[in-house]
């Protein structure tokens, strides 16, 4: 069992960066690929990066470039580090964790309570 806790979520302004963070409880954090998706009000829930505990991380188009994930496996925590924010990059975003480096919802088993981005204009 893996709980997710999402923070780090607030209101900017385009251009602007933010910094989301997750905290894992749960002693097998190191067996999983965590996983950043987000949702738009009306929209379906989307990939936007993950990371394997090597390291190895794979992105979204929409966030290569400005976003960067990260892990310290030590402390069970993944990062998704956001910069060059944009209107359209706003949204609940979720932490999630999988036992395989995907980009579909139904692969992650859990999942965190969501933050919420606001970008404006």
């Amino acid at each position: 069992q893996v709980q997710l806790v999402e923070s780090g979520g607030g209101l900017v302004q385009a251009g602007d960066s933010l910094r989301l963070s997750c905290a894992a409880s749960g002693r097998t954090f190191n067996s999983y690929v965590m996983g950043w998706f987000r949702q738009a009000p009306g929209k379906e829930r989307r990939f936007v990066a993950a990371i394997r505990w090597s390291g190895s991380t794979y992105y979204s188009d929409s966030a290569k470039g400005r976003f960067t994930i990260s892990r310290d496996n030590a402390k069970n925590t993944v990062a998704l580090q956001m910069n060059s924010l944009k209107p359209e990059d706003t949204a609940v975003y979720y932490c999630a964790a999988s036992r395989v480096l995907v980009t579909t919802t139904q692969a992650y088993d859990y999942w965190g309570q969501g933050t919420q981005v606001t970008v404006s204009s």
